[in-house]
């Protein structure tokens, strides 16, 4: 898929720009779980899902992971190119949720346009307000929701990104995801099968009541 569509700037550039950005940029393959991008101190570039799913989450010093959004088709990843904005110490990691095939952007390159095209620099701070954005509202969740409500949210999320009632994924996941322990996201889990909303078994949960947990989950889907 051509760079113009996904970039709303495209017009704005000069032919020089067009072709610099078209030349620089390459197809990368991730396997699911590969680790895509490790922290502050690594700056790959700016990276554009064509196909899959990245996990952005933060990592505690004591080992603790918490996701802070998933990036799909389209979507543009920011943060892995965060050498390139001034000011930003983002220590986040990112890794293929999917087997994720991704348009990759040197940050040299994009950092050259950013500084000698408004457009271009307008976007990524906007970009980046809708990222942080995300993140004030997971901050919010952690600390004023329910831990249930967030629980039924999630599955919600992931039984529609799966598009099936069946998530297929360990409580261990599950709480890597929420940022919280495996035995906290166990007795949830528990609490909504006795409800009726999940039913549980080895490795996956089965969404049974999607009224019963939406109504669980209120406040905390987005």
């Amino acid at each position: 898929m051509p760079l113009e569509s996904y970039f709303p700037f495209w017009p704005a550039l000069s032919s020089t720009q067009r072709d610099m950005l078209e030349q620089a940029a390459g197809m990368r393959v991730y396997k699911k779980g590969e680790s895509v991008h490790q922290g502050g101190a690594d700056c790959i570039g700016l990276l554009i899902v064509q196909s899959g799913q990245l996990r952005v989450y933060a990592l505690s010093e004591e080992g603790k992971e918490i996701t802070l959004y998933r990036l799909l088709e389209r979507d543009v990843c920011l943060f892995s190119a965060s050498c390139i904005l001034r000011g930003m110490q983002a220590e986040l990691w990112v890794e293929a949720a999917a087997d994720t095939q991704a348009v990759h952007i040197p940050a040299g390159i994009y950092q050259k346009l950013m500084q000698a095209s408004a457009p271009v620099a307008n976007y990524t701070n906007e970009l980046m307000a809708d990222r942080l954005s995300n993140v004030m509202w997971l901050l919010d969740q952690v600390l004023y929701k329910r831990m249930d409500a967030r629980l039924a949210a999630f599955l919600i999320e992931e039984s529609e990104l799966g598009q099936s009632r069946r998530v297929a994924l360990t409580h261990e996941a599950i709480a890597r995801h929420l940022g919280t322990a495996r035995e906290v996201v166990t007795r949830m889990l528990k609490y909504l099968q006795a409800e009726g909303a999940v039913t549980l078994s080895r490795g996956d949960v089965t969404l049974l009541d999607l009224e019963k947990l939406t109504q669980i989950a209120e406040g905390s889907i987005r």
